[in-house]
């Protein structure tokens, strides 16, 4: 596979590599200039296998409920909309 090559200007020194790739150019506009946006599907993440795993850990912390208790739910939910529609 062909090294990709990126497009830089002529005014950067070699050291400073400001990337006029899309990506590049979404995460320096939007992502550093809007502290809201903390995380977007558009932009590819890259990180080390410990940084994942912490990633998975945190997600894992949130609340869960089993098959049985969301299928509960759901039809106590699904009883008391309708219920309500047709009144």
């Amino acid at each position: 596979m062909p090294k990709k090559l990126y497009k830089t200007s002529e005014s950067e020194s070699c050291n400073s590599m400001n990337l006029n790739e899309p990506v590049a150019t979404y995460q320096r506009k939007v992502v550093k200039t809007s502290p809201s946006i903390k995380w977007n599907p558009n932009v590819p993440f890259h990180g080390t296998q410990e940084e994942w795993w912490e990633h998975f850990h945190r997600i894992e912390e949130g609340g869960f409920m089993t098959l049985d208790e969301f299928d509960h739910k759901f039809e106590t939910w699904k009883r008391e909309y309708l219920a309500n529609k047709l009144k």
